[in-house]
């Protein structure tokens, strides 16, 4: 696994878009590898019983088995460390993406970039520090600039959700960098497209979500689900490696709907009908108090 994310990385940091894409593909085929391997199907499916034939051929793990897959294990345990961690390499790419202008080939790339970063952000949350630092999550909200296509807007939105999900450090950033601010203003215009705009209301939606403290985090074994001040094993070692502190930023404070209801009221005059029919319909399957 070491070489080809190594192979992957040197295509990763080059500035021929061939290559580039070589690379992410390389990585997309990795994540694909580990979250899409084959179950081992029973004697009787092997044979084609009838019931096989009617069930669902796929024989996907589903996201609980993963914590049991080797190999799982091993892409999660090498994200730990700062030379194989992927999501810091495919930041990097699209920074180096996003400082080449705006073309076809080019967008492409940055649009397989973010489907990438969501993905490995899932797989591994302890990357998601990386979006505590001002100059990652500049990155995102650059993205959302209303001259980028809104296919990359979409995508950028989508890469938010999970750079923001269950970390309140990094909602901080987002919101001392006027995220706010860059999410209305693109919501406001009249150029910016339907889909864009339904995707906008989504994050408010989420955005809106009471916060609690990062206590526990998804991992591939019962060690890595105590209070992060307490771990000596891969998540404090990510979180070092990512240029984030055990104090300061990493430590502030959770914010209720109530406040980021009047944060978001600064830019929006209809931020109430928002949070009445965040409590009504839970679209994120939990209720709002």
């Amino acid at each position: 696994m070491e070489a080809l994310l190594a192979h992957s990385f040197d295509y990763l940091s080059s500035y021929e878009p061939t290559k580039v894409r070589k690379g992410l593909r390389q990585v997309e085929g990795l994540l694909a590898q580990i979250c899409l391997s084959r179950a081992k199907r029973p004697a009787s499916d092997r044979r084609g019983s009838p019931t096989s034939l009617s069930a669902p051929q796929s024989g996907c793990k589903a996201l609980s088995d993963l914590t049991d897959d080797p190999a799982f294990r091993e892409f999660y345990k090498l994200q730990d460390g700062f030379q194989w961690n992927v999501a810091m390499r495919l930041v990097t790419c699209l920074e180096h993406l996003l400082g080449r202008g705006s073309s076809g080939t080019n967008d492409l790339l940055i649009l397989s970039t973010l489907d990438l970063i969501q993905g490995v952000l899932l797989l591994h949350p302890p990357s998601r520090i990386l979006f505590a630092r001002e100059i990652y999550m500049n990155l995102l909200l650059d993205l959302l600039d209303p001259i980028n296509c809104p296919a990359i807007q979409s995508a950028t939105l989508l890469t938010l959700v999970t750079a923001l999900l269950d970390h309140p450090a990094n909602t901080r950033t987002f919101e001392e960098l006027d995220g706010l601010l860059t999410v209305t203003s693109l919501f406001k215009q009249r150029s910016t497209a339907r889909e864009v705009k339904l995707k906008l209301v989504e994050f408010l939606y989420f955005y809106l979500m009471p916060e609690t403290s990062l206590v526990t985090l998804s991992a591939p074994n019962t060690a890595l689900q105590r209070s992060p001040s307490k771990l000596s094993g891969p998540i404090s070692r990510s979180v070092n490696v990512s240029g984030a502190h055990s104090s300061g930023k990493g430590n502030r404070d959770t914010r209720t709907t109530e406040e980021k209801q009047s944060l978001l009221g600064r830019y929006l005059n209809n931020v109430e009908d928002l949070v009445e029919d965040l409590k009504e319909t839970a679209p994120f399957g939990s209720t709002v108090c």
